[in-house]
């Protein structure tokens, strides 16, 4: 009987393990991020993936365990909310529904789900989030008060207009508190046993956080920048028992300017500042008897000058290892000749969590090539142009100073250029004299391949007068959201064109998507929706594109106007400040997070941003006709880059207005906003009609100059009458043709036209267009040797090496050569489509885009005749094949005859004759 109950046992354990191995919650988030540390809400919203090995597995029902303490979770208490078995196929952004969240409070929570058999999971694995602080009654300290910093208000301090006079002074006062780096320390005591500790810190411009002298945190340049008049990031930080100690414990700032106080000697884009360096600190203990003791920023901290003697996020960094102070945020320091901080006046802006991811160092680069341009002056070549700064390990004499260039390019004697990057930029490191001495930058960095050292030694000491350089570095830093996606294929030009636009994109993903890393660094609306699709399918962007419409939200004028760069940093004015190409990206944004996350939340929340830029636009019309901005900017032909010149600037400007009222339109439908379906679907129709009255001759079936971006506009915005489209699009081909199958579009016009030609059949155009080593093109920026994309077509050109904005082609690679194309019905990828284009004499592309239901694989290979496609459905989903053969031909699915083409989850190979 005992042995007849063992095996019953163990028979019941093996149905258990097979049916819970049938499906599985895996990827946890809480608002879209993994163990998020601060969310805003307490109402935060829980998604999961589902993993299963077997076909056509989807959600029937869920049950979600939160409790207040890990120990709990473990026993399947879910003391503050048991969802209880939840009959519903939805596994994202399932809204919190239990006992009311505290702030400052960290809960856990765990998920199993049942199948379409009704067969439940086994718990997932344990996830967390903690609720951010309501309110943090912030008080700011720092070296020096903004009253005495003398510092100049106001956005308008624009380099090239700044008083001469002004800036020779504020360069004669370089040692000036208001711009100086400076060191904060506070000592502190622990006396009991800790349960946890949190920190909430911000750091203006930007900050280094050591506790007993180790670094918390892995950011560099945190907070991310933000309108300081509007609001301000703070980050938070959960402290494990090794970074504190029984006793004694010393808190240690490092302040630098950052965008918050940009500096007017060496090179400046602009000279603006909100102040001078500052600090906000609040540190939470709680002890295991349930006590707690608050360290916050207030008159009892120190500070002293730092040795980094110079920073600025345009101009570089100096350092003087002689000025150092060892152990000074360590116990046991004597700090008897610091001074007191002064509280400073608080940013105007709103204290809020930074709820997405820092700027991080991603990659390191050794030097590829050295070359002695004369005695003693190196120019290395480390391979790759990036966004970032340099590390060098030196040795010498006390005081001998080590000055490092960078820049993207060479000039013709071979030195390093920085003509049209902005210059002079350079690192300033003194040295102390102490055997091998090893820095690098924080607060500063520039876009750059190239270095320049002189009056060095190079690893072998020639002339004993001169330091040592014993190694160098280069440092990619840029935002560590994750890549998404991956793209590979049988062109050569294509593969290097994805490499080269992504390394555009990674130098340029910072704390905003910056249009270059050397000249300006500023967040130009433009390329974010124009590269919208692209962006998306290679990185994680579910929490920076949040982030990107709050930085709009708080740019946005009181007469609605949104400017070109968010955050306005500095006022340009004109058509530099306003023009509706880069204005629009406030109302396409939130459309373009829904249809690629299934999450409506940003066009709820910032549903009046969007209708008061429309609105503004309507002021600016007459008959609806808008006229003014930019247009096609860097349109390509003989003429000089810069504002329209193949295209009218009212045909682009007015498109836009349509394309902003037409989403308004829709957001209103969505959101049942009745008064304004109707309002915004006859402005919409009315712009329509004032276009096509303006612009199209009915005659020759052109619209505006007949230029490839006139035509390509209105049939990519369906603003073209249906019986006029096909001989518009001909018209477009004509043109493409007699160009020599080149284009002539710039950076506004490139997605219109590419997915002009991609959406109506015409992707042998846009291979021709392509596939090729001439400028327009991306293959000749290859042939050229770089490795990033760059402002002009023509390198030679150009100012920046270093631009992302002519980078649309990607769309094209991941939704038309692999064909992963998502369902506007379905959003978020919930239903999508496989529909690749086998085009030119390309024989296999490869693509994956980590959705947030989980991995999308295509993948088809032309072979002996037939087209094989290898595709991945994640979980929960289903996907329609739509293969470019004849609609007689036969079709088998993993080995077997079928004409059924809409699967649901499963890796799947699909095989055809073509």
């Amino acid at each position: 009987m005992n042995n007849l109950k063992k095996i019953v046992f163990l028979f019941c354990l093996l149905i258990t393990f097979i049916s819970n191995g049938q499906i599985s919650a895996v990827q946890l988030r809480c608002e879209m991020t993994k163990n998020p540390l601060a969310v805003n809400t307490t109402q935060p919203r829980l998604s999961w993936q589902l993993v299963s090995k077997q076909q056509n597995v989807t959600q029937s029902a869920y049950q979600i365990l939160v409790a207040s303490s890990e120990e709990k979770l473990n026993k399947n208490e879910g003391d503050i909310w048991n969802s209880g078995k939840t009959v519903s196929n939805k596994n994202l952004q399932i809204t919190y529904s239990g006992t009311p969240l505290k702030n400052e409070t960290k809960y856990f929570w765990k998920v199993k789900v049942w199948n379409q058999k009704d067969k439940s999971s086994s718990w997932s694995k344990t996830a967390s989030f903690r609720i951010a602080p309501l309110v943090l009654n912030p008080m700011w300290i720092g070296a020096i008060t903004k009253a005495d910093s003398h510092l100049p208000e106001g956005r308008n301090y624009h380099t090239a207009t700044f008083n001469r006079q002004k800036k020779d002074a504020l360069i004669n006062a370089s040692d000036s508190l208001s711009r100086r780096s400076i060191m904060l320390r506070k000592p502190f005591e622990v006396k009991k046993e800790i349960k946890e500790a949190v920190v909430y810190i911000s750091g203006l411009g930007h900050y280094e956080l050591t506790i007993n002298g180790k670094k918390i945190g892995n950011s560099e340049f945190a907070p991310l920048w933000t309108d300081y008049d509007k609001t301000v990031n703070f980050n938070t930080y959960e402290l494990n028992a090794k970074e504190l100690q029984n006793g004694e414990n010393v808190i240690g700032v490092l302040l630098g300017n950052g965008m918050y106080n940009t500096l007017a000697e060496r090179y400046s884009k602009f000279y603006v500042s909100f102040g001078p360096p500052t600090l906000f600190f609040k540190m939470k203990v709680i002890y295991k008897d349930g006590s707690e003791d608050i360290i916050k920023s207030d008159e009892s901290w120190k500070y002293s000058k730092s040795p980094i003697t110079y920073n600025s996020i345009f101009g570089g960094e100096d350092y003087n290892a002689n000025l150092e102070q060892k152990g000074w945020n360590q116990t046991g320091f004597n700090d008897s000749t610091w001074k007191k901080v002064v509280v400073q006046e608080a940013p105007k802006g709103v204290l809020r969590a930074q709820t997405t991811t820092p700027v991080t160092i991603q990659k390191r680069y050794d030097v590829k090539e050295a070359k002695e341009l004369k005695p003693n002056l190196f120019i290395f070549n480390m391979g790759q142009n990036l966004s970032g700064f340099t590390t060098i390990k030196v040795k010498g004499k006390k005081g001998q100073i080590v000055r490092v260039w960078v820049g993207e390019s060479l000039n013709e004697d071979g030195t390093v250029s920085q003509g049209k990057t902005g210059k002079p930029y350079y690192y300033d490191y003194t040295l102390k004299g102490e055997g091998i001495e090893e820095w690098q930058p924080k607060f500063s960095f520039y876009g750059y391949q190239y270095v320049q050292i002189e009056n060095i030694n190079y690893k072998k000491i020639k002339d004993e007068k001169l330091p040592t350089l014993v190694d160098l570095k280069s440092n990619f830093i840029y935002n560590s959201a994750g890549e998404a996606g991956t793209f590979e294929s049988s062109n050569d030009i294509f593969n290097k064109t994805h490499l080269l636009i992504n390394n555009a994109i990674k130098s340029n993903f910072q704390s905003v998507f910056t249009d270059c890393p050397q000249r300006e660094k500023l967040g130009w609306l433009e390329e974010i929706h124009l590269n919208g699709p692209g962006l998306m399918f290679n990185y994680n962007l579910e929490s920076f594109i949040p982030a990107t419409m709050q930085n709009i939200e708080d740019s946005q004028r009181d007469n609605g106007l949104i400017p070109t760069i968010v955050p306005e940093y500095v006022v340009f004015g004109g058509d530099f400040t306003d023009s509706p190409e880069w204005g629009v990206t406030g109302v396409i944004l939130p459309w373009m997070y829904y249809e690629y996350y299934g999450d409506a939340s940003l066009i709820e929340k910032y549903y009046p941003v969007m209708k008061r830029y429309v609105d503004y636009l309507g002021t600016k019309a007459t008959s609806h006709i808008v006229s003014h901005g930019l247009g096609d900017w860097y349109d390509y032909g003989t003429h000089p880059a810069g504002y329209s010149k193949n295209s009218p600037i009212a045909l682009s400007a007015t498109s836009h207005y349509f394309y902003g009222a037409s989403l308004l339109a829709k957001a209103s439908k969505l959101l049942n906003k009745t008064e304004d379906i109707a309002k915004y679907e006859k402005l919409t129709s009315d712009i329509k009609n004032a276009f096509n009255k303006e612009f199209f001759n009915k005659e020759t079936k052109q619209y505006g100059t007949s230029s490839q971006f006139s035509n390509a506009v209105p049939v990519f915005m369906d603003i073209v009458e249906p019986q006029y489209k096909q001989a518009v699009m001909q018209n477009l081909l004509n043109d493409i043709k007699e160009k020599g199958d080149r284009l002539t579009t710039g950076d506004v016009g490139n997605r219109y036209l590419f997915q002009a030609l991609a959406r109506n059949g015409e992707n042998e155009t846009m291979y021709k267009m392509n596939n090729h080593y001439d400028a327009p093109g991306y293959g000749f920026q290859i042939k050229f040797g770089l490795t990033t994309l760059t402002e002009q077509w023509d390198p030679r050109k150009g100012n920046s090496w270093n631009h992302f904005m002519m980078g649309q082609i990607e769309e094209w690679f991941y939704q038309s050569l692999a064909g992963i194309v998502p369902d506007p019905e379905n959003p978020g990828f919930k239903h999508f489509f496989i529909q690749p284009e086998i085009v030119g004499d390309m024989t296999f592309v490869k693509a994956t885009y980590q959705s947030i239901y989980g991995n999308i694989a295509s993948a088809w290979e032309k072979t002996d005749g037939k087209l094989i496609l290898k595709v991945e459905i994640p979980a929960n989903t289903s996907a329609t094949i739509k293969l470019p053969i004849a609609k007689n031909s036969e079709i088998k699915v993993n080995g077997k005859l079928t004409k059924d083409l809409k699967l649901g989850s499963g890796k799947y190979t699909i095989e055809c004759k073509i």
